[in-house]
């Protein structure tokens, strides 16, 4: 497979600098140099796809900020979208920048979460990010607006409205938000955890601009890129990678529903296949998801020699997971140089780090021992090991250390806290001050998540807040999920491990929540004895292990299993003290 190196994403004209580092701007150039090309092409099962020329999407973005200009949102308002998969998404959202609000995509409501929970993580969002108006549709109206009396503005169902998509001069006329310098406050993303408790990180067009430069630099992106993606667009690798960065660069975008594609994951690869997509991302699970529950006939007939780079990130990733999709899918084409891995997070506006185009991503078999110390060491005995996944190099611009407790630099391939520093960094988190503070060292923002830099790459083992201590060793929970997932009876990967302080051990214990099948109760004492014996095996002694059906565990906005939010839930389920 060949890499095509020219760069769709030229360097400025000289031209002043608003119009190089505003995110519009970059957006109007390509609906004046390309107006009939596509640019976003939103797939339906079944259905005749819907696209959106350049020119097209353009006059439908300024038709949708001159009714919502029309309806009171004014520059620096806050406008949460809660939309389903909908091809007006796309202008809507621009439109909301272009009358210089901030955009913030929230999730749409789960059918199993019930309204009051709902209403009460949009409140708590209304009250630390300050949400001003709510653009939603007709079905959740009933939901969103008891919240008018939280402080929240106003809700508008823009779907309702007629829009233009073939040009008006008069909405055309004011553009106020095209000559927005680069610190000007583009979007608001919310980072990972429970719905009321997420931060509202704040990212600039300098900062969107930024990113892009760097990112697209690392992946080699060139004209002939095609995006396809499945990915939820309330999550930075959602938003950023597949949405925001195609817009901006001028390559096209291919646009399936999330919810489709978990019900049928073989629709992302048809995706692929049909549309001869180039690059894609996709967090850990997805890969498994794909690989295990696709049938073989589904398959025929596809081809996946298009993938250039397929790019897993925003979860812990499993080396186990990549040999389980090349070997399903190599057959059709999948080359294993594409399997690539990026180190991302809200706070960078996306990517820290990238594996190099064209290499697969490094895997490291170390002693599990020493890496519950913090000492990184190479391992022969796999029974001994834990694989570790390199996320590749820091992207231009951007600078990673590891630090101890001290916030010093940690010894040469020791584990210890990330740290990066970057063009691309937020702004910090609206109406949280002092949180940015303590984020921020000396212009290093710590990243909470433990890792260690080998040969320039980073390997990330887990997140410094779910690290269990047991006996004065340091226990990483995804070696114990992986251990547990392995047991037969245990739905893989719908494992979550935690430990809680136990005062007559004087230490913490740790507990499983896994998902399974098994319904009768001597099915299930059998899977609790595989579990404990399996763990001890791997020197985990687990003191509680509690079994729930599938589709049981909590994942947050970022769709990643969340330990505490599960164990919340356990604590309410079994009225445990935990």
């Amino acid at each position: 497979m060949t890499c095509v190196p020219a760069p769709a994403f030229p360097e400025p004209r000289p031209v002043e600098t608003a119009e190089c580092r505003n995110v519009l701007r970059w957006i109007e150039r390509n609906v004046r140099e390309q107006p009939e090309d596509k640019a976003v092409v939103y797939v339906f099962p079944g259905q005749d796809s819907v696209s959106w020329t350049w020119r097209r999407l353009w006059n439908a973005a300024l038709s949708y900020r001159h009714r919502l200009s029309a309806e009171g949102i004014r520059a620096g308002d806050v406008c949460a979208l809660i939309l389903r998969h909908d091809a007006r998404f796309v202008p809507l959202y621009l439109g909301v920048a272009l009358a210089g609000a901030l955009p913030a995509v929230l999730a749409y409501p789960n059918p199993r979460l019930h309204p009051d929970k709902f209403q009460h993580g949009l409140t708590g969002m209304a009250r630390t990010s300050g949400l001003d108006w709510i653009l939603t549709e007709a079905a959740l109206e009933g939901e969103v607006v008891p919240l008018l009396d939280q402080g929240i503005r106003g809700v508008r169902l823009p779907f309702e409205w007629d829009i233009d998509a073939d040009g008006d001069p008069d909405v055309a006329a004011a553009r106020p938000a095209l000559d927005a310098p680069p610190d000007t406050p583009f979007l608001l993303q919310h980072s990972s955890g429970t719905t009321g408790l997420q931060k509202a990180v704040v990212l600039s067009h300098g900062a969107v601009i930024e990113q892009v430069r760097s990112y697209a630099s690392a992946i080699r992106l060139s004209s002939a890129d095609r995006v396809v993606s499945w990915l939820p667009l309330y999550h930075d690798m959602g938003l950023v990678a597949a949405y925001l960065m195609p817009l901006v660069a001028g390559i096209p975008q291919y646009v399936l529903s999330p919810f489709d594609w978990v019900s049928a994951p073989v629709l992302f690869l048809e995706a692929v296949s049909n549309y001869r997509g180039t690059l894609a991302w996709l967090p850990n699970f997805a890969y498994n998801h794909m690989a295990t529950k696709i049938a073989d006939e589904d398959l025929e007939g596809l081809r996946l020699d298009s993938l250039r780079l397929l790019i897993n990130c925003s979860e812990p990733i499993r080396r186990d997971s990549h040999e389980l999709f090349k070997a399903r899918l190599a057959p059709y084409g999948l080359a294993s140089s594409c399997l690539a891995a990026s180190y991302a997070m809200a706070e960078n506006t996306f990517a820290v780090t990238q594996t190099a185009v064209g290499s697969e991503a490094v895997s490291v078999l170390l002693d599990r021992a020493a890496l519950q110390q913090g000492e990184v060491v190479r391992c022969a005995d796999e029974t001994r090991g834990r694989w570790c996944v390199s996320s590749g190099a820091a992207v231009e611009g951007t600078r990673v250390r590891i630090v101890d407790e001290a916030r010093h630099d940690a010894p040469p391939v020791r584990v210890g806290e990330i740290a990066i520093r970057s063009t691309c960094l937020f702004s910090g988190y609206r109406h949280q001050p002092e949180l940015s503070q303590r984020a921020i060292h000396d212009g290093w923002f710590l990243t909470g998540d433990l890792g260690f830099l080998m040969d320039g790459e980073l390997f990330v083992v887990g997140r410094k807040k779910d690290l269990i201590i047991v006996g004065g060793k340091n226990l990483y929970p995804e070696d114990i999920e992986d251990v547990c997932s392995r047991v037969t009876g245990v739905i893989p990967g719908r494992v979550v491990a935690f430990g809680v302080e136990n005062e007559q051990l004087g230490t913490e214990s740790i507990h499983v929540i896994a998902e399974t099948e098994a319904s009768e109760e001597a099915e299930r004492r059998q899977l609790v004895l595989g579990i404990r014996q399996e763990c001890l095996a791997s020197d985990f002694s687990v003191n509680d292990v509690h079994l729930v059906p599938p589709r049981w565990l909590v994942k947050s906005s970022a769709g990643k299993l969340s330990r505490n939010t599960n164990r919340e839930r356990l604590i309410e389920r079994d009225q445990v003290a935990l």
